[in-house]
């Protein structure tokens, strides 16, 4: 088995600074260093696709670019590269989705892949038009990908749910091939979403025991649907080729958080209602303090940033070995990101990918050799 890895287009800005928002909150002014244009965005993204990373994520929300259209004009200057689209089915048809959808993957080539986001934030829900309360809009969620999945089978749905109503709904033109739907959740609704209807279940980068527990719940409800679902992790990387170097590098970031920042951003992401971001907030407390929660595993971007909140800190050789670490409790994809995201794709593509590959655990995705051309220094 290879592992996966994704990259991530940030499409809130770009910084040498680590660029704060989401759940809620607005991109911090560092967003501004490098703007999201589509010739940046398409510069990160050819640098992945050739350092072999698979697909990349793009987020969704107010304080950043669509992440459909985006990534539908970056495809254009990419050939192999997958695009994992954030999307919220609240603010789109079941119907007009399955059809976009569809309409991508014959446009692309086959390089679209879905992450359902059903929104953790009532406030900024209701921005959109979109006023259930969190439940319902689990409820919501697995109705949309019931309706989905059916006319992506090519089959003509009639469904009168409880938020959702088709009638005579299908598709001229189903995609091929279907595209891998990605899902996250930490509520008992979003446990049964999953079990129910995804491919892939993502966690944020929380230490290896409550990643684990999180592993044996999913399973445990997928198993009891006749199901099998993959697992995936969402982290920052920092790595280097010294252990000092990458925390050197994670200092210069922390001590670019000014307290008023940190302050704002901490009472924002504490009127959150997903769980999943609770759960991020209680690895730091909101304190510059005891940031390395597990060896190589730090917290401090969760002071200024809502959702993935950790980031692999450390040598290539550390990185990789936390990578497997967490690969043995059975995560398969690795979604990583890191400021600047054009500079940090190739300090981890041509540091810890190599050491996979020679280790067995990993293997360039487009190409027949086995690691990116850069050459793992000789240790003789």
């Amino acid at each position: 088995m290879s592992l996966t890895f994704h990259w991530f287009l940030p499409t809130n800005g770009d910084s040498r600074h680590v660029v704060g928002g989401g759940h809620g909150t607005p991109a911090t002014a560092s967003g501004r260093d490098r703007p999201p244009t589509v010739a940046y965005l398409s510069q990160i993204a050819r640098a992945a696709e050739d350092l072999g990373f698979v697909g990349a994520l793009t987020p969704t929300g107010a304080w950043c670019e669509d992440a459909w259209l985006t990534t539908a004009m970056v495809s254009q200057n990419t050939e192999r590269l997958k695009f994992l689209v954030a999307f919220r089915p609240g603010f789109v048809s079941p119907t007009l989705a399955a059809q976009m959808a569809s309409t991508f993957q014959r446009q692309s080539g086959g390089r679209l892949l879905l992450n359902v986001v059903t929104g953790g934030e009532s406030h900024e829900q209701r921005a959109y038009g979109d006023f259930l309360d969190k439940d319902d809009r689990y409820r919501r969620t697995g109705e949309f990908l019931q309706i989905v999945r059916e006319l992506w089978e090519g089959k003509t749905v009639d469904l009168q749910g409880e938020h959702l109503q088709v009638e005579d709904a299908k598709l001229a033109r189903v995609p091929d091939p279907v595209p891998e739907v990605y899902f996250g959740g930490s509520s008992p609704l979003a446990g049964e979403v999953a079990a129910k209807y995804v491919d892939v279940y993502l966690t944020w980068g929380e230490p290896p025991a409550q990643v684990a527990e999180k592993i044996a719940w999913i399973r445990g409800l997928a198993a009891k649907e006749g199901r099998t679902v993959r697992f995936g992790i969402r982290l920052h990387v920092i790595t280097r080729d010294t252990s000092e170097d990458a925390w050197a590098e994670a200092h210069r970031l922390l001590d670019g958080f000014d307290a008023e920042t940190v302050k704002s951003v901490q009472a924002g992401l504490a009127r959150s209602e997903s769980q999943g971001q609770q759960r991020m907030l209680a690895l730091h407390g909101g304190s510059r303090d005891g940031l390395e929660i597990h060896p190589n595993l730090w917290a401090g971007i969760g002071l200024v940033r809502g959702g993935a909140g950790t980031a692999l800190v450390g040598s290539h050789e550390e990185v990789a070995e936390r990578i497997k670490e967490y690969a043995a409790l059975g995560i398969e994809e690795f979604v990583l990101s890191g400021y600047p995201h054009l500079e940090e794709a190739y300090w981890f593509g041509e540091g810890v990918l190599p050491r996979l590959a020679a280790q067995g655990v990993w293997r360039h995705p487009f190409r027949t050799e086995s690691a990116p051309s850069a050459q793992v220094p000789f240790a003789g």
